[in-house]
């Protein structure tokens, strides 16, 4: 599994500005250790279309509204997980008693 670096957006920029001052993506990538110098066109590509904000990273994850509503799942199944409890102790005991009535 190929590990992800992160990178900053003043590395990014940096890189970026280098890039469109002249120096070649190849010299660039080797020299700051990068995969591949098609990072450097994709950061370019960002920059222009978007400016400085296209290489801001992105938040990533799990939307922070729907981390609130796990709790409130949580207790609704511990509430169903007693409920079904209660009815398996019923049922058993309502076996119990006709296996009484038929003896």
């Amino acid at each position: 599994m190929p590990n992800k670096r992160a990178f900053s957006f003043e590395f990014k920029v940096e890189v970026v500005q280098r890039f469109l001052a002249g120096e070649t993506k190849v010299a660039l990538a080797r020299e700051f250790g990068l995969s591949s110098p098609k990072l450097i066109e994709t950061w370019a590509r960002k920059y222009r279309n978007e400016g400085e904000d296209g290489l801001r990273s992105k938040r990533v994850g799990r939307p922070p509204g729907s981390a609130r509503s796990v709790p409130s799942e949580v207790a609704r199944l511990r509430a169903e997980n007693e409920r079904l409890r209660a009815e398996v102790a019923y049922l058993g005991k309502l076996r119990a008693l006709r296996a009484q009535e038929r003896r």
